[in-house]
């Protein structure tokens, strides 16, 4: 990790990465992100007006980068929906400092885009899947989609020279059962299989304790079959809990914020489909950077803002739930900031 401009937060946590949403609308909706019986029809998303332009995406992001990111995560909603989506990750290559793009995808738009993805910069994808029964996976994304599509994503990404990753959010009631099926299936391939416990993001997908198929519970599952061993994280801030097969063919993570928080090395800060910098997935409130900027900020005046708005945090939400303190707050909806 490279020190220069690299600023920290009042927990002495550098800010390393910037995830940028660059849509808040998506083409399923899932139970756990965006229910379709919230953001159903009539429901209002953001104008092109009320979005990030290009220019303006490109902008905050070379200020994050001054101040020490070195990793993009591009999402949304479904980000692939932004038109013109290559047309920024070749700017945002440009940017002195960024190592490394990636994107967060359902997968579905993949046979169409991954090799002008991956002509246009982006190194990694990240490819939402939580089951491989198609029934299932239909009632899950609420849009009767079976999952023959995202796994014909998953191959054009990877014939396009893409390195991907799955996640699968395990929810109980729901797709706990699923869990061996898909470390089956994606075991001894070119993907990295990563199981979610199911979050409090946002307000609107009733999230319980109760539906937490906890992160001993995942492991314990596979393990009975499928032999596991820990093995060490490939970076400081790494949110997934690694695991490998014992017969060395392959490996799965866990993403485990629930029972086994990882806030205390969290380097990310996410910049909104709407212009805001919320400095937590679990935040309530973020800082507005899009009409600083149509206001006539100056570069100098963006990189400052950043500065101060990591300077000041103290985020440890997480903990904080763990803790049973301040879990029950409203907080930002994850179609607005990404996973």
């Amino acid at each position: 990790m490279s020190t220069k401009n690299r600023v920290v937060d009042k927990w002495s946590r550098p800010l390393r990465d910037l995830r940028i949403s660059v849509t808040d609308q998506c083409n399923f909706r899932c139970t756990y992100c965006m229910p379709k019986e919230i953001f159903g029809p009539d429901y209002p998303f953001l104008s092109d007006l009320e979005l990030l332009s290009f220019d303006e995406i490109e902008t905050i992001a070379s200020q994050f980068a001054r101040a020490g990111v070195e990793k993009i995560r591009i999402t949304g909603g479904e980000p692939l929906l932004r038109k013109g989506l290559p047309e920024l990750l070749k700017r945002l290559r440009k940017i002195d400092g960024i190592h490394d793009i990636a994107l967060t995808t359902n997968g579905i738009l993949l046979t169409k885009l991954a090799k002008n993805l991956k002509e246009a910069g982006m190194d990694r994808i990240t490819v939402s899947l939580d089951t491989l029964d198609d029934k299932l996976f239909g009632k899950i994304n609420g849009r009767g989609v079976g999952v023959q599509p995202v796994l014909k994503g998953l191959a054009a990404a990877h014939r396009a020279g893409l390195k991907v990753k799955i996640n699968m959010m395990v929810k109980k009631g729901i797709n706990e059962q699923e869990v061996l099926p898909m470390a089956r299936y994606f075991k001894n391939t070119p993907y990295v299989l990563r199981f979610i416990e199911y979050m409090d993001v946002g307000t609107s997908n009733g999230w319980n304790w109760d539906d937490v198929v906890t992160k001993k519970q995942i492991i314990d599952m596979i393990d009975r079959e499928l032999p596991l061993e820990p093995v060490p994280g490939h970076y400081y801030g790494e949110v997934a809990k690694r695991y490998q097969y014992k017969d060395g063919k392959g490996e799965i993570g866990i993403i485990s914020s629930i029972t086994d928080t990882f806030c205390s090395t969290c380097t990310r800060a996410r910049l909104s489909a709407d212009g805001k910098v919320y400095t937590c997935l679990f935040a309530s409130k973020g800082t507005d950077f899009k009409h600083f900027i149509r206001e006539g900020a100056t570069e100098d005046d963006v990189y400052n803002r950043i500065v101060d708005v990591w300077n000041k945090r103290t985020d440890r939400y997480s903990d904080e739930r763990r803790e049973n303190t301040d879990s029950k707050r409203k907080k930002i909806e994850m179609s607005y900031i990404g996973g």
